[in-house]
């Protein structure tokens, strides 16, 4: 018989910036000091997991439900459980709380399993408080909670970003002498990873390895990855290391996740070593761990390397996927070898792979770099006669192609045909939208595409008003430049060093030299430190407007901070001295700085 212990009264989270969800706090005043035992589920309820009915339509499993609720007696609770996990399986978790419903009003008796089912539930229908409100239930019922029914709401909590109302839950299990089990540790370390407190989530699995609750290969897996995200490679390989001589075998993902990371680094040779360990391990790459393989190699170029390992995952009996053709034509993509994309292209379809829209669009783009846009436009319409319907960077890819292939009202065309298709532009299209109505003289459109960008979900970067500025400045308007410029604080956004060489180049070709010297006096106290390509630009505008020396004194600042004059630069100040113009005083300054060098 379990202890039963009176409780102090316990407070929600002080330190979590979260608020509460409903049923919280009452959970919290009645939450009993009881322990996990392996005793508190009947073997009948283990075996209700592991036997779960299975129904090919929810038609089925409720026609059962109704049969079984009016039958007399009615059947075991253990029957009504597999019934509601295996409608939970299909996702119709409106139904399971439905049924739960009605089990009440027909007054059969639920078991913590039950209970956690329709927790379960609550949780993927966002309804946290009244999950809550069931754990309150267990307790009232005189039941324990389990370890699955405090796994449930840690998880939702991570979900919903309650990462402090999570942690609270957690260290009130402890402090109340709840024990979790490794599957509440690792919910916990793959919350934290994943939002991107790796620290926090290493200490825990300190903690946890120092308690009687080992970890094992999946919390262990869930640090790795996240060390490797984080390129922290070596912190990656030394837990992969000690996990090891804990006696714990990794398993294929995570052999994928340091190989990922590794690719990422072009570490081939350690690649190979991990791989050939694999494999004496007796666990075989997967379909994923060579794509990513794959991957890696084209994206350097290596294309032949990549074949090597795709025909290394055929002998091996792992067959290629879409993923491993669209890599190796990406690959093709970025080389310009366009032909051998569509070979590989081939013989995916040849054997029996069918092409989805990604492999589309990476043919797209890849012919749309090379302007070849007649075989980009004939891709685009054989997808959507094959039912594959483009997407956001589909249609961007083909509006870049067009642009860049001066075909801007073809692909002005083609973005509103995007649109009343339904699918949303992104940065990325509305940057080469408005990028080349900027070169094109189309200045009014390009404001316009801005303003409409602004009232849309859609918050614009940076870049976006870099455009925007850079084309004022090309048309004369200087003015409607510097307003916008000096507004991007209100909008939430900072000048970055691109912003302010392109203000300082219309400032300079304007011949309004001090105001562009102010500006770029400026830099440096909004923490934005001038780079060489703004130096040449300010020395070139000092240049051009007959302000030699000034240049000349920017230009000792300049190969003081380890930059160099471009070659714009340079022809400039040669063409100076042997300019018979020029005032001799200057001459002989910019001779006496040469001989300096």
């Amino acid at each position: 018989m379990m202890m039963k212990m009176k409780m102090k009264m316990l407070t929600g989270p002080s330190s979590s910036s979260y608020s509460s969800p409903p049923g919280y706090s009452t959970l919290m005043l009645s939450l009993p000091p009881l322990f996990f035992s392996s005793s508190s589920s009947s073997s009948h309820d283990n075996s209700f997991h592991s036997k779960s009915q299975n129904f090919n339509t929810l038609d089925e499993a409720l026609s059962c439900f109704n049969r079984m609720l009016h039958m007399h007696p009615p059947p075991s609770i253990f029957n009504f459980n597999k019934l509601l996990t295996s409608i939970s399986k299909m996702k119709h978790h409106s139904t399971v709380v439905s049924l739960s419903h009605q089990m009440d009003s027909f007054g059969i008796p639920p078991t913590v399993c039950t209970l956690n089912i329709l927790v379960n539930s609550l949780c993927h229908l966002h309804r946290l408080g009244f999950a809550f409100s069931v754990l309150s239930k267990i307790l009232k019922l005189g039941h324990q909670p389990d370890a699955a029914t405090f796994n449930t709401l840690i998880r939702r909590l991570f979900d919903e970003g309650k990462i402090g109302d999570a942690l609270h839950l957690f260290d009130k299990m402890i402090g109340e002498g709840f024990q979790p089990n490794v599957v509440t540790y690792g919910t916990l370390m793959n919350g934290l990873c994943k939002v991107g407190n790796t620290s926090a989530a290493i200490k825990l699995l300190r903690s946890m390895e120092q308690g009687n609750c080992q970890p094992n290969v999946v919390v262990y897996t869930s640090i790795i990855d996240s060390l490797c995200k984080d390129n922290q490679l070596t912190e990656a390989l030394n837990l992969f290391s000690g996990m090891i001589a804990k006696g714990i075998s990794p398993d294929i993902f995570t052999y994928t996740s340091i190989i990922h990371a590794l690719c990422s680094l072009c570490e081939w040779k350690h690649v190979k070593t991990l791989m050939n360990e694999m494999v004496d391990r007796n666990i075989m790459p997967n379909v994923v761990t060579f794509n990513t393989v794959v991957d890696a190699f084209c994206k350097e170029g290596k294309i032949t390397e990549a074949h090597d390992v795709v025909n290394t995952m055929i002998q091996r009996g792992v067959e290629p996927n879409v993923v491993t053709y669209n890599a190796l034509m990406d690959g093709y993509c970025l080389q310009c070898q366009m032909d051998e994309a569509v070979k590989v292209f081939d013989t995916m379809v040849r054997n029996g792979c069918v092409p989805n829209v990604i492999c589309y669009t990476t043919l797209i783009d890849g012919y749309c770099k090379l302007q070849r846009i007649d075989k980009a436009m004939y891709l685009f319409e054989e997808m959507c006669r094959q039912e594959l319907i483009p997407d956001t960077v589909t249609y961007s890819a083909l509006i870049h192609g067009l642009c860049h292939a001066g075909r801007l009202q073809d692909a002005m065309t083609r973005f509103h045909e995007m649109v009343a298709c339904g699918k949303i532009p992104n940065l990325v299209t509305y940057s080469i939208l408005l990028d080349c109505l900027c070169k094109n003289c189309h200045l009014v459109e390009a404001v316009a595409l801005l303003n409409a960008i602004e009232a849309s979900n859609i918050d614009p970067d940076i870049q976006i008003y870099n455009t925007i500025i850079d084309g004022m400045c090309r048309m004369g308007e200087l003015e409607a430049a510097k307003d916008l410029f000096y507004n991007l604080s209100s909008k939430g956004l900072h000048p970055d060093t691109w912003t302010y060489n392109i203000l300082i180049h219309g400032l300079c070709k304007r011949g309004l030299l001090d105001e562009a010297n102010k500006l770029f006096m400026e830099m440096d106290e909004n923490d934005c430190s001038p780079n060489d390509y703004i130096y040449n630009t300010i020395i070139r505008g000092f240049l051009q407007n007959k302000e030699a020396l000034r240049a000349i004194q920017l230009l000792k600042e300049m190969l003081a901070k380890g930059f160099s004059a471009d070659v714009f630069t340079t022809t400039l100040f040669v063409e100076m001295l042997s300019d018979d113009r020029l005032d001799q005083s200057v001459k002989q300054a910019l001779q006496n700085f040469l001989k300096e060098l």
